[in-house]
């Protein structure tokens, strides 16, 4: 039986992708991964996560451990808020991260839920895998299960590590500390005037957050740009699906 565990990282920032990590392992293996300490990326050091992830990479070798990573990019984030939202793209990263496993029987698959509703997370996740129920495997989703499932924590590691990267490209390409991304990250909010202008918003930028959109309304010329359809049918999804975006 493999156990896999899915999480995500990079939900709210203003700043590069949302990245969704997908691993798996023998169940007889998972003491492995109390034993090295794997938690919550949130509750590690930078220097641990990436111990961790190396770590992950020479079990893959020698056990054959496997990973799935799904980076989306604020292009695609931003199309997704405009049409069915931030909820289903996840989803859809959810499902993809799964396939890019290619293992398709005796799974035990635990995603950490993204959803207020648990179980309809794993229905609408199970609804994207070709020929779901596969055979001797099962798919649950918790709240917290990053916290609890050390299969999902260290899916976390591996999407914070990922998500890490990116920004850390971002930050080298512009000259300068750019922070986690986060709207709330003082040195985000200082990099915000390389990345938008009168010229417009850097492709790493999600056009569509309300951050973006007030500090081209407060230092740029005329409407902010918009990927996709009109800035009336965005707004109208800021308002109504998540409203955590800022």
């Amino acid at each position: 039986m493999w156990e896999v565990g899915v999480d995500e990282a990079g939900r709210g920032p203003v700043l590069g992708p949302l990245v969704v990590a997908a691993c798996a392992i023998p169940s007889s293996d998972i003491p492995m991964l109390i034993e090295m300490g794997v938690k919550d990326s949130k509750d590690l050091s930078a220097k641990r996560r990436h111990e961790l992830e190396l770590w992950f990479e020479g079990q893959s070798s020698k056990r054959g451990w496997k990973k799935s990573l799904v980076i989306c990019t604020p292009q695609r984030i931003d199309m997704a808020l405009q049409s069915d939202g931030l909820n289903w793209l996840e989803v859809r990263a959810f499902g993809e991260s799964i396939i890019g496993l290619e293992i398709e029987t005796s799974l035990n698959i635990t995603n950490d839920a993204c959803d207020v509703n648990a179980e309809r997370f794993t229905q609408r996740i199970s609804n994207q895998l070709p020929s779901w129920p596969w055979l001797d495997s099962n798919m649950n989703s918790f709240h917290k299960a990053d916290e609890n499932f050390a299969i999902v924590s260290m899916a976390s590691i591996l999407a914070k590590e990922e998500r890490d990267r990116c920004i850390q490209h971002l930050a080298n390409e512009v000259g300068q500390s750019i922070g986690s991304g986060y709207p709330s990250d003082p040195n985000t909010k200082n990099a915000l005037h390389l990345l938008i202008d009168n010229d417009g918003m850097h492709n790493d930028v999600r056009w569509g957050w309300a951050t973006a959109t007030r500090f081209w309304s407060n230092n740029c010329r005329g409407d902010p740009p918009v990927r996709g359809q009109s800035s009336t049918v965005q707004q109208s999804l800021f308002d109504h699906d998540d409203a955590s975006i800022s």
